[in-house]
């Protein structure tokens, strides 16, 4: 075509127009947009000139439409690009007013016509396209439309970093894992892989897998095993089962055979022996454990922390002597109901490591007054003549539970105050024994106590609560206090404590001689402790459990109290006019007399969720319900009256523990329980 193009003579006013040149022209124009032009030999284009995703078919032999227009993105060649066999672009860009180039060569570059895009024209301008070629028209859009080419697999599990597998499969629990790894061979590998199970904890899944499955997992897993808990699994009692856990475990650091009670002794040994890094063991109501165990224990574990031989019908005291003696870093002993701590020479050795901050001892009824003085003081200590106190190291105990060690008097228990400054649990629950002057010098001298469990002491006085307990220096911290069944206590010595123990999470008061007031006040110390809340969408918490069922100076009015307090929304409005609305943040959770506590139970509920307006309701109908009955077991004039009376309150109330529905009329077939005072 530039042949042609040379060959057309040239006058002033223009070049003169041939026919061979109109007709190309004429059947340029009418080759459509849609089908392909045939192939040119134009070399493949690797890549894509265009940014948007309109559909390409032509591209214009026109310049710009009008004077000045500059160059244009949708242009198929930028300027000063080369088209060969189809036209070059001169140098640079004019400024002066368009003319229409030539057919195939001009001096302005091809625009690319978009399909879907309106393009305005002059009346007088003559659309010229030619459609572009197939290689690049219709590429992309054959890759997507036909379904004949494959598409590429990418392997999300092959291409993941081996770490990031595991993190994965760290969310799984055992049975999850075991359930996984018959996928495919590589989901058996990650399931396997020991980095998984390094803490095996079976007490969750023992009983819906069987032992054979449980004696492999721990073979496969047992090199890299650290923390081992198999409480209460009965399967590894039988002795192949057994030996597979110490045959196959070498790095054991914790360890809980609670429950296994067939466990072999022998078992026991080659478990103990082949793993030298223990610090925690657990060997509560094991058969096989007994002294010798425990001389290889402290040969074989110079690192343990905490033992735990509770429940253990054939050890004595003289087995936890030589653990205690050899294993310089425990500092957790637990030996219920173990026998022979009587033994001075037993208590001197815990009396020289002074390493233990948790001594439990519940039940162990051979405890003395003399063995526990020896264990505190030493034997023969040299005592202050001022304060007439020993003058030895101060314990590091910090949680002691003699509970049920009957042999235990004041004697004995006097020796804890003012050498234990460090002490933050005490549990003395069954040493009846016990008076006031046992327990004063202790609460004197822990300001860090927050734990205090007296059940069942029934010589304690109201005068303890009052003038020490609440007085002490640990009042303030207080958090769990157990006072059942101290048939002594009443009001004038709760009433002071429980105004004064402001952290209180935790009370125990059923069978005390206490009254509506205790509970009139913990409501109050609850309501004043917690925050004010003004969000309605925010749920209260239980801020403070009470236990007082079998008191008899307990009615429906204390209750009643409780409730009152738990749903009360308390409205104030400030000077501009605005009213705030403050919701309760904590509440109480009381356990009272069986005839009010599904009552009890439901208000509770209300308040979790938030429905304050539906637990006041329940509140009210109760109380009337509960008003009711008094009135109507009274005799004299209106005693009908006040039987319908109570009888209406009675519906109401039930229907108000049905939802909320009030049915109207008479319904016959209603049979609940009264609330009888107690």
């Amino acid at each position: 075509m530039e042949m042609a193009d040379e060959q057309t003579p040239v006058n002033a006013e223009g070049p003169v127009k041939k026919k061979n040149r109109q007709r190309l022209l004429h059947r340029i124009q009418r080759i459509s947009s849609f089908p392909s032009l045939p192939q040119t030999g134009r070399p493949r284009a690797h890549s894509s000139p265009y940014r948007t995703r309109d559909t390409l078919s032509c591209a214009s032999l026109t310049g710009s439409m009008g004077a000045g227009v500059p160059y244009s993105s949708d242009s198929y060649f930028p300027p000063g690009a080369m088209a060969s066999g189809y036209a070059s672009a001169s140098s640079s860009l004019s400024a002066s007013p368009a003319s229409d180039m030539t057919l195939l060569g001009g001096d302005d570059c091809l625009n690319v016509r978009k399909i879907g895009t309106p393009t305005s024209f002059p009346s007088n301008y003559a659309v010229q396209t030619v459609g572009l070629p197939p290689d690049i028209r219709t590429a992309i859009k054959t890759h997507i439309a036909n379904p004949a080419i494959p598409k590429r697999d990418f392997k999300f599990w092959d291409h993941m970093p081996h770490e990031v597998r595991l993190y994965v499969f760290s969310f799984f629990l055992p049975m999850e894992l075991v359930r996984a790894s018959r996928v495919s061979k590589m989901f058996y590998n990650i399931c396997f892989d020991g980095q998984l199970w390094t803490n095996f904890d079976a007490s969750e899944f023992y009983r819906d897998i069987p032992a054979e499955s449980l004696a492999k997992i721990i073979k496969t897993a047992g090199p890299f095993i650290k923390s081992l808990n198999l409480r209460g699994c009965v399967q590894v009692e039988h002795y192949k089962q057994a030996e597979v856990v110490f045959k196959s475990c070498k790095n054991l650091v914790d360890v809980s055979l609670e429950g296994c009670r067939n466990f072999h002794r022998t078992t026991l040994h080659g478990l103990v022996k082949a793993n030298h890094k223990l610090t925690t063991l657990n060997l509560t109501g094991l058969a096989s454990v007994t002294n010798i165990s425990c001389r290889i224990i402290a040969n074989s574990c110079p690192q343990l922390q905490m033992l735990n031989v509770s429940w253990c019908p054939h050890l004595d005291s003289r087995g936890i002597k030589a653990v205690v003696k050899r294993c310089p870093n425990l500092a957790d002993l637990r030996a219920r109901e173990v026998r022979g701590f009587d033994m001075i020479d037993v208590a001197a050795v815990l009396f020289r490591t002074n390493n233990l901050e948790r001594l439990v001892l519940n039940g162990c009824a051979d405890l003395t007054d003399s063995a526990l003085k020896v264990m505190i003081h030493g034997e023969n200590p040299e005592f202050d003549i001022l304060s007439d106190i020993p003058i030895v190291p101060p314990r590091k105990w910090r949680h002691v539970d003699l509970s049920r060690c009957k042999h235990l008097t004041d004697r004995g228990v006097q020796a804890l105050g003012h050498l234990t400054p460090n002490l933050e649990g005490l549990q003395l629950s069954g040493c009846t024994a016990l008076t006031d002057a046992a327990l004063t010098p202790i609460v004197a001298s822990a300001p860090r106590l927050t734990h205090l469990e007296l059940e069942d002491l029934t010589q304690l006085t109201n005068t303890f609560l009052s003038e020490h307990l609440a007085k002490a220096p640990c009042a303030p911290f207080l958090e769990h206090l157990s006072l059942s069944y101290c048939e002594n206590l009443g009001d004038t010595g709760v009433l002071p404590l429980v105004k004064n123990c402001v952290q209180l999470k935790s009370i125990d008061l059923d069978n005390t001689r206490i009254s509506d007031l205790v509970l009139a006040e913990a409501a109050y110390m609850v309501n004043k402790r917690s925050k004010l809340n003004t969000d309605p969408s925010a749920r209260p918490r239980v801020g403070l459990h009470m236990v007082v069922y079998d008191c008899h100076n307990v009615t429906w009015t204390g209750v009643r109290e409780v409730l009152f307090r738990n749903s009360y929304v308390k409205s104030s409005m400030v000077d501009d006019g605005t009213k705030y609305s403050y919701y309760p943040a904590e509440v109480i959770s009381l356990k009272c007399f069986y005839g009010f506590q599904m009552t009890v139970d439901e208000h509770l509920k209300r308040v979790l969720r938030g429905d304050f307006a539906a637990a006041a309701r329940l509140e009210r109908r109760w109380a009337d319900w509960m008003q009711a009955n008094e009135e109507a077991g009274t005799t004299g004039a209106g005693h009908r009256r006040r039987r319908r009376r109570a009888r209406e309150a009675q519906m109401l109330h039930a229907d108000e523990e049905e939802g909320g529905v009030v049915h109207v009329g008479r319904r016959r077939a209603r049979t609940i329980p009264s609330c009888t005072l107690m």
